[in-house]
């Protein structure tokens, strides 16, 4: 018989549902009379798997209906795919099924300003986060007195959710931010953050990070490096951090008492040691701005070795009575006073320790050299 091109083989109800995960459907499959086919010609797949033909019925002559229970979420954000096929496995028609959640409130709003000349945010999609339905985000912003609402355009800079406002941002005026999700089963609005531009600024890393050795000094590191060149215009204060690690090390240590000062010195370090250094900074009082700043990122890893002692591995001192080993011992013991005070950029005590160290490392050189003497 002549078939219309125009017409269906068949209509599944309900076409492309959404439902909510634990929910059960029934769908229909009716087909066009112009095909002869009859419901016991027909069967069902989902996601291509074929669907026991008990949760099958016929409900008429030219439809059947299969049940679904208890349907997990979507396993593909564009919906599981129910189709309807022949009896030679051709396909008649199909229906996607959205299974899932409506989304959750978003949270955790944080933002930061790079050199005040743009604004990033981002936020968690909520305590469950997945919804197995594709979630949109919009992010939204105001000036807090006045202006229009501001829709965020530049979506994933800094992560899956996230979004990049590059430009036109107002200055000592706090904006209005927040999140909006949205899918097929809802809509779930985070609540308002209030921040003013001047109280996010972070900076790009230090540059000109270098890295020496102090002298012959086997234990210390002298480290230097400017100030980041885009807030040399602002009235700002800045701070400084310092980490830094053994070369077969994956842990590293940070000196937080660095201040504003752009150069500290490294003790208590191994002799003949390479470090790996690196610096960030936070700019915070900015145009008397109250908050504590953002740190930048750290600067690229910056390497120096420590000097090789010159004391023989495992070598004795020449025997020198017990008023030497004595004054040995108090030497040592003021020798780890002073290296504990000196610690990190602290300038407790810094002369006297390298002056203490300049003797200890000669009188080792005097001492080798007479042990050495036949």
């Amino acid at each position: 018989p002549f078939v219309s091109p125009a017409a269906d083989p068949a209509v599944i109800s309900p076409q492309d549902p959404t439902l909510l995960i634990g929910s059960s459907l029934v769908a229909t499959c009716t087909v066009s009379p112009d095909f002869h086919l009859k419901a016991e010609d027909l069967y069902w797949t989902l996601n291509g798997r074929r669907l026991p033909a008990a949760s099958y019925a016929a409900l008429g002559p030219t439809t059947l209906s299969v049940a679904l229970a208890h349907l997990n979420g979507s396993k593909q954000q564009s919906g599981d795919n129910l189709v309807c096929h022949s009896r030679d496995g051709g396909i008649l028609a199909g229906s996607c099924l959205y299974v899932g959640l409506p989304p959750e409130k978003p949270v955790n709003i944080t933002c930061w300003s790079k050199n005040m000349k743009d604004l990033t945010c981002k936020w968690a999609p909520g305590t469950e986060g997945e919804t197995f339905l594709h979630t949109n985000y919009t992010l939204k912003y105001k000036l807090r007195w006045y202006g229009r609402d501001n829709t965020c355009q530049e979506y994933h800079t800094a992560g899956p959710y996230s979004c990049h406002i590059p430009k036109d941002l107002a200055l000592f005026t706090p904006y209005e931010i927040w999140v909006e999700a949205s899918n097929r089963l809802g809509v779930a609005v985070s609540d308002v953050v209030m921040l003013d531009i001047l109280d996010v600024v972070t900076t790009d890393p230090p540059p000109d990070v270098h890295v020496s050795r102090v002298g012959d000094l086997e234990d210390q590191l002298s480290v230097r490096w400017s100030s980041p060149p885009a807030l040399k215009d602002f009235l700002f204060q800045a701070k400084y951090q310092i980490q830094y690690r053994v070369e077969d090390s994956s842990e590293w240590k940070v000196v937080d008492d660095v201040g504003n000062q752009t150069s500290c010195r490294l003790a208590g370090l191994r002799p003949g040691t390479v470090y790996f250094v690196q610096v960030r900074c936070n700019p915070f009082g900015i145009y008397g701005s109250k908050k504590a700043g953002i740190w930048s990122d750290w600067s690229n890893p910056t390497a120096a070795s420590t000097p090789r002692s010159e004391r023989a591995a495992g070598g004795c001192d020449p025997k020198g009575g017990e008023q030497n080993t004595t004054l040995r011992r108090e030497l040592k013991q003021f020798f780890g006073w002073v290296k504990k005070h000196a610690y990190g950029c602290s300038n407790l005590g810094i002369k006297l320790y390298d002056q203490w160290r300049v003797w200890l490392q000669k009188s080792h050189k005097t001492r080798n050299q007479v042990g050495k003497e036949p």
